[in-house]
């Protein structure tokens, strides 16, 4: 079966853009040529700097032919709307079809056949949409040109089973397009000029020879390990780096690794110093020894060097000696005065407009951290109030202007530097964790309650002058803010009331904020903050729910309390028992909702004793009465095993009662106390969760 090549050359696509960019151009072919009815068995796509490329094998030869449907009028709609509808279709009155649409009526349709198409015309129209509307973040014209792309456009191969589609596509100036052909180029410097390809499997062949490698997968390999290979020769492994690799992979279509020696008048720097100016700037991989930096870098370089590469080698070695001369310059300048000496410069710093300056921030978060320690075993007020004042002051020094990355960890070093105390250092280099997921959280006490205070202080703040994320956009990183504040709670295992840590932050404020600040504020930021707790739960595989569920019920502000909650629920809805009292709960939710609505009253009243008749009825009366003081008194304890576990009593009563019990009695006075013993049922489970919440 055909086999439809496409290649897309260009001038060098940016790195980060080149994985989206083929995975964009594989669906939007494979999804255009779908539409168009053509099945195929299979889609690859690649990129490297200069190239996206798409195989797409098994295709028909024809698309299939179909029907086209197209809904007109009503049969007895006025003879002008039949008439366009008519000229519409280009149909006869007695070509349409009358189908019987219920309470629309009888409605015409127009039936047409379209017979399929070869599919390299079919293909060519596809490609042609898709070169056009792949989302590039970024775009630019050339020349004078009106089409848009990320980089100037030089050729396109475009085959079907070997032969080139009959496809152009215009630049959008009436001289200039891009006709569809069969030649490619290698390597921009190792090629061997243009290259003629008949198929994938052929342009791959001919890409190699010509110093291309095609998959971004195998770069990464080739990257790893022949890097590690030559590491290894001197005793030296590789700094694990992922994302440095998926970066270079997509700068150089032949990797070669090499490696370069660093001055050593520069290893007195930070390693973060080193590290973060070779990877930044340079793209060199840092080399190790026993764990320790050592004064090699690894650079790949995109070429094959007659001389084995020892003047790429010693170009990079120039190039990173004046970046590091600069590093060494700000690291013993920023060492002459003290940290603490740069606090009146955050006062030139706006954190943000409506919320002032970053030293009315620092101010506030010294405040709230001093005040959040109650909260955290082992913390010294002390010591975080003074972390806390120094967290921004390294945002004034050379080094942080040079590397915005390292701000926090430079400070660390300032503070040490200082012979403040290293609980302080290490809490300033902290405060900003966890930027992420993957990044390591906080647990030494100062360090704690800093990180905490500085991620409270922005979501209260914002909160209050209402720029709270929407839809995808958060351009504060206020929700993750609220994960790493989760995480320094749960991880730590710290019984903070988030309500009452949110009154001290806005307290803090300035008066035109703290008085926007109000409890319908912080109910919705409590919520905010139940919402981001499923998504981090969900790795966890807690459903969310359950987290929505007890939520619901407590609002509760105390997060390491709820997950024990939501822990017990999800165990006790895993049992046979639990599964059993859900079904029950929403039976007897559903009939009481029901009633109260057709009887305009509530059944959420006291059972009368007396005028129970059944035996399974007062049975599970009784049960509910020994339940309900045992849960309560359960839950008091935070045992919220054991509240599962008398809840789990209730199963045999209640199914007892549903299988043998009417409730909507010919009786009017027993309906009712029936009816107010189903309102016990969900009363009684509404203690531990709010049942109605939970799916399946």
């Amino acid at each position: 079966m055909p086999e439809l090549l496409l290649e897309l050359l260009s001038e060098e696509i940016p790195a980060r853009m080149q994985a989206r960019a083929s995975t964009d151009l594989r669906d939007l072919v494979t999804k255009g040529l779908g539409e168009a009815g053509l099945t195929f068995d299979g889609a690859q796509a690649f990129a490297t700097p200069r190239r996206l490329a798409l195989v797409v094998r098994g295709l028909p030869e024809r698309s299939p032919d179909q029907s086209i449907e197209k809904k007109g009028p009503r049969v007895d709609a006025p003879p002008a709307a039949i008439d366009g509808f008519l000229r519409s279709t280009g149909l006869k009155r007695e070509q349409l079809e009358e189908r019987d649409m219920g309470k629309a009526g009888r409605v015409l349709f127009a039936v047409q056949k379209a017979a399929g198409r070869a599919a390299g015309e079919v293909a060519s129209a596809v490609i042609l949409a898709a070169i056009t509307a792949l989302p590039w973040p970024k775009s630019m014209r050339w020349a004078s040109n009106q089409f848009r792309w990320v980089r100037p456009l030089h050729g396109i191969v475009a085959e079907l089973d070997g032969k080139v589609l009959p496809l152009r596509l215009s630049l959008g100036d009436s001289n200039a397009s891009i006709a569809a052909g069969a030649t490619t180029v290698g390597h921009r410097v190792l090629g061997n000029g243009p290259l003629s390809v008949a198929g994938f499997a052929d342009y791959v062949a001919q890409l190699r020879k010509a110093h291309v490698v095609l998959d971004a997968e195998e770069r990464k390999r080739i990257i790893r390990e022949q890097g590690e290979a030559l590491a290894a020769k001197e005793g030296l492994r590789i700094r694990k780096d992922d994302g440095l690799v998926e970066e270079v992979a997509g700068l150089v279509e032949w990797p070669v690794p090499l490696i370069g020696t660093i001055d050593g008048a520069f290893m007195d720097l930070p390693p973060e110093v080193l590290t973060t100016t070779m990877r930044t700037h340079q793209r060199y991989f840092a080399l190790e020894k026993d764990g320790r930096l050592a004064p090699r870098f690894l650079v790949i370089a995109n070429t094959v060097a007659r001389d084995g590469g020892a003047a790429i080698v010693k170009g990079n070695e120039r190039v990173l000696r004046a970046r590091l001369s600069d590093a060494k310059f700000f690291w013993d300048q920023d060492r002459k005065v003290r940290l603490e000496s740069r606090l009146p410069g955050l006062k030139e710093i706006t954190f943000q407009a409506k919320l002032g300056t970053l030293d009315a921030k620092v101010e506030r978060i010294t405040k709230l951290a001093g005040e959040l320690c109650r909260w955290i075993k082992g913390a010294d007020a002390d010591a975080a109030r003074k972390a806390a004042r120094l967290a921004k002051a390294d945002l004034r020094t050379g080094v942080v202007g040079e590397f915005p990355e390292l701000q926090g960890i430079m400070g660390r070093y300032y503070a040490l530097h200082d012979g403040e105390p290293r609980a302080v250092a290490d809490a300033i280099a902290e405060h900003y964790a966890p930027k992420g997921p993957d990044d390591r959280c906080p647990s030494a006490p100062s360090s704690v309650a800093v990180a905490l205070a500085d991620k409270i202080d922005v979501l209260v703040g914002f909160w209050a002058i209402d720029e709270k994320p929407t839809g995808s956009k958060d351009p504060f990183a206020l929700r993750r803010a609220a994960l790493g504040i989760i995480r320094l709670v749960v991880e730590n295992g710290l019984r903070l009331r988030l309500t009452e840590a949110f009154e001290l932050a806005a307290r803090e404020y300035a008066e035109p904020v703290r008085k926007n600040w109000t409890a319908a504020m912080r109910a919705d930021l409590l919520a905010f903050f139940a919402d981001r707790l499923k998504v981090h739960l969900k790795e966890r595989g807690v459903r969310h729910d359950l987290v929505a569920a007890v939520f619901a019920l407590t609002a509760e502000d105390d997060l390491v309390r709820l997950l024990a909650r939501v822990e017990a629920l999800q165990k006790f809805l895993a049992s046979e028992d639990g599964a059993d009292l859900l079904v029950a709960y929403r039976r007897a939710a559903n009939i009481v909702r029901i009633e109260e609505k057709k009887d305009s009253t509530s059944y959420r009243t006291e059972v009368d004793a007396k005028a129970l008749q059944q035996n399974e009825e007062r049975v599970l009366a009784q049960s509910l009465a020994d339940t309900r003081p045992a849960v309560t008194a359960a839950l008091a304890k935070e045992d919220f095993a054991g509240a599962m576990l008398a809840l789990a009593r209730l199963r045999a009563p209640v199914d007892a009662f549903f299988d043998n019990v009417t409730v909507n009695a010919d009786d009017a006075a027993l309906r009712v106390n029936r009816l107010r013993l189903l309102a016990q049922i969900t009363g009684t489970l509404e203690q531990v969760a709010d049942f109605s919440k939970i799916e399946g």
